[in-house]
């Protein structure tokens, strides 16, 4: 009776519970879509390596029209400390040291406030804010984010200029400090996220390593955390940097439009962009002339500049990388 049951059983068994044979997909379709696929990720490609390769095109052409005038030095024009190209009025200067330094400066000021704010809130949303708050602070940053900067520029010149620092000072309406601070605003939201994306990627071993040993929750965070994530954080960094020094539409309302080269904050100060901005909209500006041409050859340092700290930001990265299993 047992035989007989086994062999029932072994008859039956193909059929209550069949196998399904599993056909790998090689019709002339799919390989037709995956060729599509590529093509479009190919060109994708190509049309960001043309983009840049046409810009720089553009600027170097541009330029040429600026530094091939009979007037213009280069060594001057990298080591001058006057600018006065596109002004009707006085001597001939074109030093850029006074729109650089009015970047380096109000980037500055920007990077005291990002920086450290936006590490403080990336470790306190990875590390120690709980699901709850964490809902609600992360759309806060993202709507802070999405501000038109434009905006930001009216926020420094019609708050942050007469209630935050007339009273600290003799402050004028439009400073570097001001401007400053509007684009430290800007830049938190971005250090922010990239930050906190870097901490969340250390491996949960590794707290739970440093717990086993009796660190403290501050002490997992400082020595085993951060120090894991320190290559996102840096180039979190040095991509906030990159983005304040190529902030416009903020410093072109709250700086000011005069060069100057000094270090006090209260004073105007025109950036590199600022530049750019106030002389395209000048109705005395006409293509050919040195005015136009110096456009570009600004824009042309702005852009080595933020290439180079862009380069340093891969090389960072790449040096301190840490890969986890």
């Amino acid at each position: 009776m047992s035989d007989q049951s086994l062999g029932q059983g072994e008859l039956l068994a193909p059929s209550a519970s069949p196998r399904r044979e599993l056909r790998p997909r090689s019709s002339k379709s799919s390989k037709r879509w995956q060729a599509v696929v590529v093509t479009g990720l190919v060109f994708c490609a190509l049309v960001s390596v043309f983009t840049t390769i046409g810009i720089i095109v553009m600027l170097v052409v541009e330029s040429w029209g600026f530094f091939a005038d009979d007037q213009i030095e280069i060594w001057k024009f990298l080591t001058g400390t006057k600018w006065t190209v596109g002004q009707t009025q006085g001597e001939l200067s074109y030093g850029i040291w006074p729109l650089l330094s009015g970047t380096l400066r109000i980037t500055g000021i920007a990077m005291m406030i990002a920086l450290p704010m936006g590490l403080i809130s990336a470790i306190y949303l990875s590390e120690y804010a709980s699901k709850r708050i964490r809902s609600l602070l992360k759309p806060t940053l993202e709507i802070l984010a999405g501000i038109p900067t434009v905006v930001l520029g009216f926020f420094a010149v019609k708050f942050i200029t007469p209630y935050m620092l007339e009273p600290l000072g003799d402050f004028k309406t439009f400073n570097a400090t001001s401007a400053g601070i509007a684009v430290g605003i800007l830049c938190i939201p971005l250090v922010t996220s990239l930050a906190e994306d870097a901490l969340q990627a250390v491996p949960n071993r590794l707290r739970e390593g440093g717990y086993g040993l009796g660190a403290t929750r501050l002490e997992v965070t400082l020595k085993v955390v951060v120090p894991a994530a320190l290559s996102g954080i840096i180039s979190a960094f040095l991509l906030a940097l990159a983005r304040a020094i190529g902030e416009t539409m903020v410093v072109a309302l709250a700086a000011g439009s005069t060069p100057t080269l000094t270090l006090d904050p209260r004073m105007p100060s025109q950036t590199m962009t600022g530049f750019i901005v106030e002389t395209f909209k000048s109705e005395s500006v006409v293509p050919g002339t040195l005015s136009y041409f110096s456009i570009y050859a600004v824009a042309a340092v702005l852009f080595l500049i933020t290439f180079g700290i862009t380069l340093i930001g891969q090389i960072i990265r790449m040096k301190y990388r840490e890969v986890y299993d």
